[in-house]
């Protein structure tokens, strides 16, 4: 499972740097301020949890058998899935419902984060 997290983590970080940059450049005239604001929130949280998502593998190098961190790892990946997903879906379409998708991507980054501090806790 860690090499899946380290993998996952770079596929999603090129993604975040890629994503931040067409943000930037081609949708600066095509969004408004609005849009653009909820896009970048999108990246922002996609970076920071990508992130996370490689600590997560990094530590299931050293303890494969901590089911905490891997259950960390899941709960950062639907959560970048939800959230950011719901975000750039929400920016592009303005489906104001999508919003109502987001807290749920939300609550599952906390669960990881939660995980991670407790099994790093626990286990190291």
């Amino acid at each position: 499972m860690a090499r899946c997290f380290l993998f996952y983590s770079s596929v999603l970080g090129f993604l975040s740097v890629a994503l931040g940059a067409f943000g930037a450049h081609a949708l600066k005239e095509k969004f408004n301020e609005y849009q653009m604001g909820i896009f970048h929130t999108g990246v922002q949280y996609q970076f920071f949890h990508t992130l996370a998502l490689g600590l997560v593998g990094l530590l299931l190098l050293k303890s494969p058998e901590v089911s905490l961190f891997k259950n960390a790892g899941y709960a950062f990946l639907v959560g970048v899935i939800i959230f950011s997903g719901s975000l750039y879906l929400l920016a592009f379409t303005q489906v104001k419902w999508l919003g109502a998708i987001t807290p749920i991507g939300g609550l599952s980054f906390l669960i990881g984060w939660a995980l991670l501090g407790i099994g790093i806790v626990k286990y190291l």
